[in-house]
């Protein structure tokens, strides 16, 4: 039987190169893009799911104002700005100062504004049921392509499971979602870390194994606080977020998000995170 010689020729090893160049394993570079570690679930806060504050509280805000018989009306744009403030009596009362509405006494306003606070959390689920929303524009796509890859998804939301779970069923469908932490959940809400560390646990895995995606600067702090690479989404514009791996106004604009994607997001900041540790 003829035998092809060129089999038989034990070809050196890398190791073996490298000692005859003078350089040893040790003194390659690691490459920049490596996967430290796999990603096993993705990890969305309500707000990343769809733009439950200006469609869903900004309007509940401004049906308590015309309650109480103020006739001003919060704008999609001038709601964006006072989410720096993560206290919604904070807004309120920022709102009422800023139009001289019971400036002669900062008890009176703080009062006024527990009294709309009040009144809005009342009228809130009812109108948030009513609504109709969304999801963000291609975040159904992203969600499919995770349970086609058999990456487990998981929500998070600051607010009563009553309500947060059948939303959550509208916006991305049965079956989909392998872990939903409510408010009902925890003991502290975010941007307080125990949302998203329920979550990982109840998925069974470690933050190195999962990807946040948020809409919000609360939820953004919540997520980095429980140690998670993660992703903005902000809607109508795309604010700084020097703390998250990635900003988009929505999961189409600028190319669809996809789960390579996710992957490659959540493999570089892990890459750069055990650099900047080590």
């Amino acid at each position: 039987m003829a035998v092809r010689w060129a089999t038989l020729i034990r070809m050196p090893t890398t190791q073996e190169k490298s000692w005859r160049a003078g350089r040893f394993w040790w003194d390659a570079t690691a490459p920049s893009q490596s996967v430290v570690y796999p990603l096993r679930a993705v990890i969305f806060d309500l707000d990343a799911l769809t733009d439950i504050e200006c469609d869903g509280h900004r309007v509940a805000f401004n049906a308590a104002f015309a309650t109480h018989g103020l006739d001003f009306q919060w704008s999609v744009g001038r709601y964006r700005q006072l989410l720096a403030l993560t206290d919604e009596r904070q807004r309120v009362s920022a709102e009422l100062r800023k139009r001289g509405i019971a400036t002669e006494c900062d008890v009176l306003t703080e009062l006024l504004a527990d009294e709309i606070y009040a009144t809005k959390a009342m009228m809130f689920e009812e109108l948030v049921r009513d609504a109709d929303l969304t999801p963000r524009p291609g975040l159904v796509d992203l969600v499919m392509d995770a349970f086609a890859s058999g990456v487990w998804v998981g929500v998070v939301a600051n607010s009563p499971r009553s309500w947060a779970e059948p939303l959550i069923r509208q916006l991305v469908g049965d079956g989909l979602v392998e872990t939903v932490v409510t408010a009902d959940d925890v003991k502290k809400p975010m941007p307080d870390r125990e949302a998203h560390q329920n979550a990982l646990w109840e998925l069974g895995i470690p933050a190195e194994n999962a990807l946040a995606i948020t809409g919000s600067a609360s939820g953004l702090r919540s997520a980095t606080s429980a140690g998670l690479a993660t992703v903005v989404v902000t809607g109508d514009g795309t604010p700084d977020f020097p703390a998250a791996v990635a900003v988009r106004s929505d999961y189409s604009s600028d190319g669809p998000l996809r789960i390579a994607d996710c992957q490659r997001l959540h493999g570089s900041w892990w890459a750069a995170h055990k650099r900047s540790a080590a």
